[in-house]
C-alpha cells in the first residue's frame, strides 16, 4: 500500500520510528499517532518507503476517500 502524499509518508516514518523505539512516543501527534496505534511495523515500512518523486505534498480527505 503506497503513500498517497508526502505528508502521509512523513507521518508513517515518524510512527515507524516510535514503533522501533528510536524516538519517544511523546513526539507523536495527529495522523502519526493514529498510524502508530492502528498499523503494524510492516505496513508503516511500506508507507514510509514510497518514493517521494511525483507525490503531492498533501491530499484532501475528501479526495482520498473518493479514490478508495
Amino acid at each position: 500500500m503506497p503513500a498517497t502524499s508526502r505528508s502521509q509518508r512523513r507521518a508513517a516514518g515518524a510512527a515507524l520510528s516510535v514503533k522501533r523505539g528510536e524516538t519517544p512516543g511523546t513526539m507523536l501527534g495527529g495522523a502519526s499517532k493514529d498510524m502508530h496505534a492502528s498499523m503494524i511495523e510492516k505496513e508503516l515500512e511500506e508507507l514510509a518507503a514510497t518514493p517521494r518523486k511525483g507525490l503531492p505534498d498533501h491530499v484532501d480527505d475528501k479526495r482520498a476517500s473518493r479514490s478508495n
